[in-house]
């Protein structure tokens, strides 16, 4: 699948991005299975703080993944492995919310984004992600601001 992947934007630009939500960057080798992937294979996973993935790792997971950190409180980070959790609402704002992150990704930004959305089976009622995005997502938008984590102009804080 013709999908952004770490290897296309190397891990420093990554890392430097989730060290900003008090995540770090693991990387794995190519030949092993990545440590807390809820889906496996080339997904990214989540254990505490650690964001493990491989250079095979879409970039749309990475982000994905950051996204449900950045959702969760203090209390559920703390015992953070594999599983995310959170409800519908939750992973409604998990999928805005990455794509906003794409934007700090030079290589991506949300018209990659949405195309690699839309390319791994991202599915949403309107059809494509974009779809869903500009003109379905007023329920993400609401549980984010909820959250605290965009302001009343759709900005992250």
């Amino acid at each position: 699948m013709n999908v952004l992947r770490v290897g296309d934007v190397g891990t420093e630009s990554l890392a430097e991005l989730v060290s900003r939500f008090g995540m770090r960057l693991v990387v794995t080798s190519s030949d092993e299975p990545i440590p807390g992937s809820f889906w496996g294979d080339s997904e990214a996973g989540l254990i505490g703080d650690g964001l493990h993935v491989r250079l095979d790792t879409p970039v749309h997971s990475v982000l994905h993944e950051s996204a449900h950190f950045l959702c969760m409180s203090p209390a559920r980070r703390e015992g953070l492995a594999r599983d995310a959790g959170g409800d519908d609402a939750e992973e409604t704002a998990v999928c805005y919310l990455q794509v906003l992150l794409s934007d700090d990704v030079p290589e991506m930004g949300r018209g990659r984004m949405f195309a690699d959305m839309d390319a791994w089976g991202y599915s949403f009622r309107l059809g494509s992600s974009r779809d869903w995005f500009e003109n379905d997502a007023e329920d993400a938008v609401v549980w984010l601001r909820q959250h605290d984590l965009l302001d009343e102009s759709g900005r992250r804080l």
